[in-house]
């Protein structure tokens, strides 16, 4: 991923001085639990420890040049640091890597890599969730008006809307932490998976010491449906971080003008319209999704492999983790700071839910004249010819809003008491099940919400 949209912590764990340690530190284990089987001499697994591990350690860019120059020669990734492995240990490196084949390493390595990413995720995750938590309480009781089709439906809150992409976070939460399982997986069990050159117990002592749980069945490599699984969940909290980036980017337009980007002291815009205020994180967290998605069908066809192994799917994997996973923690991070920071315009919002001149209560009015003894057939052609004639009338000189239209309409005039009209009609009828609703999502309610 381009260092534009890395961040450290992330890109540390896909540099190549952490895979060698963690290819190391397989090969240590590996060594180590033989040597407890009685399979290779202690003091060559202590050996292999101590002096692999500072050379390993202190790995620097002199070292990586003379694997990469090994690798040339050899034109095999993990021979090459198998030898240069070798220069550090001496004589007992002849101990390492014994009865084992190179996707021990590798398959190993990259369930610690996915591991140590989705870590960084799932506490991107919580940052995300709590600032989410707090907005939508903070906005709990902002009414605003709900779109369908992107049309003016009826009235929510704010804070509703809020605590909708909270709960589906949470589900994404739960998703990656599944996810996180499914890929925490080693294998340790030679050429073609049969532990003919190794013992099974070596590959559950690595798996124990590295926090993996041993493959049933690994043939040479670890099945890829689990890192299809894995790349699926990705994809699913890109959508979601997509979704909410979206939503952002309608209420900052200039005709909705709802809610906004913060907009930073000396930030420009345009470098040709010196007013122009534009959405630039959400559009860029829509951007950095579509990357992130993009893993899901190589990760997909990965899945179909000749025999008990190929390497087509190194290839793309070499690829897809490190950006997938770079890319989403950038996101996720970007996306937080976003929704800690958004601006928030309760009165526009107002403004717009007033502004077709009350036809949003119409789903009220008409459960208002059906409890009144109208047939629902009836009621719904009455209030919609009303609220037609409202709508087409908008901007015009001398127009009534929907409250005149229905005053005036002599199948309601008599027939429904003005009460209850204003009750139907007021937007804080909304409210009533609010508080019910959050504490489905968040467990506890809040401070009650009044109902108007």
């Amino acid at each position: 991923m381009v260092p534009r949209y890395s961040r450290p912590e992330m890109d540390a764990i896909w540099a190549p001085a952490n895979r060698f340690r963690i290819w190391f530190e397989i090969e240590a284990l590996a060594a180590e639990a033989m040597a407890a089987l009685g399979l290779v001499p202690a003091e060559a697994a202590r050996a292999i420890r101590e002096r692999g591990a500072p050379a390993v350690a202190a790995i620097g860019p002199a070292d990586l040049a003379r694997i990469d120059a090994i690798e040339r020669e050899t034109r095999h990734d993990v021979i090459a640091f198998l030898t240069w492995l070798a220069e550090a240990i001496g004589a007992e490196s002849r101990f390492v890597h014994l009865g084992m084949t190179s996707s021990d390493v590798l398959d190993t390595c990259l369930a610690v890599q996915l591991t140590q990413a989705t870590d960084l995720l799932a506490a991107d995750l919580d940052a995300l969730l709590a600032a989410l938590r707090r907005r939508a309480f903070e906005h709990k009781a902002t009414l605003t008006i709900g779109r369908s089709h992107g049309i003016h439906a009826e009235p929510t809150t704010f804070g509703v809307k809020l605590a909708g992409h909270y709960a589906e976070f949470a589900r994404n939460r739960a998703r990656l932490t599944a996810a996180r399982a499914e890929i925490a997986t080693c294998a340790i069990s030679g050429a073609v998976g049969t532990f003919a050159h190794v013992d099974p117990r070596v590959e559950e002592f690595v798996a124990a010491r590295l926090g993996l749980t041993p493959e049933p069945v690994s043939t040479q490599i670890i099945p890829r449906d689990r890192h299809a699984a894995y790349f699926c969940t990705l994809g699913v909290i890109a959508s979601g971080i997509e979704r909410l980036a979206t939503e952002v980017r309608h209420l900052q337009r200039s005709e909705v003008r709802e809610a906004e980007e913060y907009f930073h002291p000396g930030q420009k815009g345009s470098s040709a319209m010196p007013h122009k205020r534009n959405p630039v994180l959400s559009e860029n967290l829509s951007g950095l999704a579509r990357v992130i998605r993009a893993a899901v069908a190589p990760a997909l066809e990965n899945v179909v492999l000749w025999h008990e192994r190929d390497i087509s799917h190194s290839s793309v994997e070499r690829v897809i983790a490190p950006d997938a996973t770079i890319a989403l923690d950038f996101a996720l991070t970007r996306l937080t700071g976003m929704m800690d920071k958004l601006v928030v315009h309760p009165e526009r919002m107002r403004a717009n839910l007033e502004s077709l001149g009350g036809v949003v209560h119409s789903g009220e009015v008409l459960l208002a004249l059906a409890r009144a003894g109208i047939l629902r057939e009836d009621a719904y052609r009455i209030v919609q010819r009303n609220a037609m004639a409202t709508w087409e009338a908008l901007g015009t000189p001398g127009a009534k809003d929907f409250r005149a239209h229905l005053d005036a309409d002599p199948d309601i005039a008599g027939r429904i008491p003005a009460a209850v009209l204003d009750a139907a009609m007021n937007p804080a009828g909304h409210l009533r099940e609010i508080d019910q609703i959050f504490h489905r999502v968040f467990g506890e309610p809040g401070p009650p919400v009044a109902a108007g």
